[in-house]
């Protein structure tokens, strides 16, 4: 089962900084053990919103809403996603890099093809 660990922005990477070497090393250490483990897939991080753009289509007009955005804790800050047995092994790596950042972070399962297959527990039919 595949899983995204997603971590939110905060005011400093929203201010365009780096988190501190320790947390940078921490999460590092994190990353490093989920590849030597062969779960991880990838791990990125993203820049601030002031960089990005929120679109909107409604009756065939498109929004474009430049950044930055106001709900800093309603943006994400980077992902990691991984492939594991099941969703207390997502849980355990997740909170390695909770503890890491020194923040919460959320962990959403991976929509897959056999997720719409009649009997799946995730879209039953």
């Amino acid at each position: 089962m595949r899983y995204m660990i997603i971590n939110k922005a905060d005011a400093e990477s929203e201010a365009g900084g780096f988190p501190a070497p320790e947390v940078g090393e921490a999460v590092g250490k994190v990353v490093e053990d989920l590849s030597k483990a062969g779960v991880l897939l990838f791990a990125e991080g993203v820049h601030r919103s002031a960089l990005g753009a929120r679109v909107k289509v409604e009756d065939g007009r498109r929004t474009v809403t430049d950044g930055p955005f106001a709900e800093t804790k309603e943006l994400i800050g980077g992902m990691l996603v991984v492939e594991v047995r099941n969703r207390d092994e997502a849980i355990e790596w997740a909170a390695r890099l909770a503890e890491a950042l020194g923040s919460e972070v959320e962990v959403r399962r991976v929509v897959e093809e056999a997720d719409f297959e009649p009997g799946s527990d995730v879209y039953p039919n």
